[in-house]
């Protein structure tokens, strides 16, 4: 099979994690970037949930396009799969993106399953801030994900109205 690409929103914007050859921006339509999924493992815990990223429906969201060579396919879907499956809160599709180097290509997307019980739903800024603020999981404390996707974002040149809204409300000025 051929090279195939993955599209990146939040941590595997700075953290992907796998072999890749080519990086590039991309727009996919049709979701969002939202702090819309409880975390019971990496940024709280069960009993004090803090707010990971997903793909929600409604708007577009800038990313970062992966391309995967072909041969790494079977070893980067297991890894994908062990790394944003862990709770099954997010659905593995196929989904077209648009790369800011022109074209469109299939991309592998994790988009939040609404039905599942993590699913935060639309929070708006100060809600969001409010669950973020004092959350620890076993990959950190909550609110250095949010800076650090937003810092990581902002590096890029892609802006987040809604995020850095939170941020400021998690860590004012």
């Amino acid at each position: 099979m051929g090279d195939f690409w993955v599209f990146g929103y939040g941590s595997l914007i700075w953290r992907p994690g796998f072999a890749h050859v080519e990086t590039q921006r991309a727009r996919l339509h049709g979701y969002r970037r939202s702090l819309c999924v409880y975390s019971f493992v990496h940024r709280g815990t069960r009993e004090r949930p803090g707010l990971v990223l997903g793909l929600d429906r409604g708007g577009s969201c800038v990313g970062l396009a992966f391309r995967v060579p072909g041969d790494l396919r079977d070893e980067v879907m297991a890894y994908l799969r062990e790394r944003e499956l862990v709770t099954n809160v997010y659905l593995e599709r196929l989904l077209k993106v648009r790369l800011d180097g022109g074209g469109t290509v299939d991309a592998v997307v994790y988009i939040v399953d609404r039905q599942h019980e993590q699913y935060a739903g639309a929070l708006d800024a100060a809600d969001a801030a409010a669950v973020v603020r004092g959350a620890v999981g076993q990959s950190g404390n909550n609110e250095d994900y949010v800076l650090s996707t937003l810092e990581h974002l902002e590096a890029l040149g892609i802006r987040d109205h809604w995020l850095e809204e939170v941020a400021l409300q998690v860590a004012p000025l």
